[in-house]
Parts: C-alpha cells; sequence; structure tokens
C-alpha cells in the first residue's frame, strides 16, 4: 500500500512539474492551476471563505492537486490499467470544468490545450507505473 502511494505522488508531483514548466515556458499552453483555483474558491464559498492572496491560492490549490492527483493514481495507475487511468484522468480535467460551473478555457480553448492537458495526466499514470514498478 506505501509503494502504490508512494508512487501515485512521484506521479503527480511530475505532472506538476510538467505543467509549471511548460506553462512559464510557452504560450498557448493548458493552465490547469487556474481552473483549480476557480474551483477552490468557488468550494470556499460554500462556508463563506475566500482565499483573496494570490500567492496562497497557489499553494493551497498546488496542495490539493498533488494530494489529490495522488491519491488516484496511487488507486489507478499503478495497475496494468495505468493509460487508461491517465487519459480518463486528462479527459475528464478537460471535460469536467464546464459541467461543474467553472471556467473550462483555460484547458479546453483550443485543441492544443485539450490535447496537452491529457497528455499531462497521462504522463502523471506513466510516471506513476514506472515508479510502481522499480519499488514494488
Amino acid at each position: 500500500m506505501y509503494n502504490k502511494i508512494l508512487a501515485g505522488l512521484g506521479g503527480a508531483i511530475a505532472l506538476n512539474l510538467l505543467h509549471e514548466i511548460v506553462r512559464h515556458n510557452f504560450d498557448n499552453v493548458p493552465e490547469v492551476n487556474k481552473v483549480g483555483e476557480e474551483a477552490l474558491n468557488k468550494s470556499l464559498e460554500t462556508v463563506d471563505m475566500k482565499i483573496t492572496d494570490k500567492d496562497q491560492l497557489y499553494a493551497a490549490t498546488l496542495a490539493g492537486d498533488v494530494i489529490s492527483n495522488g491519491i488516484y493514481y496511487a488507486a489507478t495507475a499503478t495497475s496494468s490499467f495505468n493509460l487508461v487511468s491517465g487519459v480518463a484522468a486528462g479527459v475528464g480535467a478537460v471535460l469536467l470544468p464546464e459541467k461543474m460551473g467553472l471556467d473550462d478555457s483555460p484547458v479546453a480553448e483550443t485543441t492544443q490545450k485539450k490535447v496537452m492537458t491529457v497528455g499531462y495526466y497521462l504522463f502523471g499514470a506513466v510516471v506513476t507505473k514506472l515508479i510502481y514498478d522499480k519499488i514494488k
């Protein structure tokens, strides 16, 4: 169980590193963080709270993203279905924001953003499986 969790966290960290490197160095790329920040603040509104400091919002969103993706990858990407779990997470990241009342343009505005978003999550799943296979 611990090996799965470690591998899942490794995949989630790899996904976020890839996302941040690309986001800071290229134009017209996904900004998954913006969807996460909007979702976090929308969730906090239900308890009459909001994070207004940009750096705090980013940090809270990043922490939640690593933890949630780490759990997801630990549960799904350590099996033989690792590629499917990565694609499923990526497709969900593209399709679900609009259905949840969020702005999907940071991940779905262009075909390039959609494909890259799915690719990020696939990358995280592959890294998870590689780590898991090395440490199990």
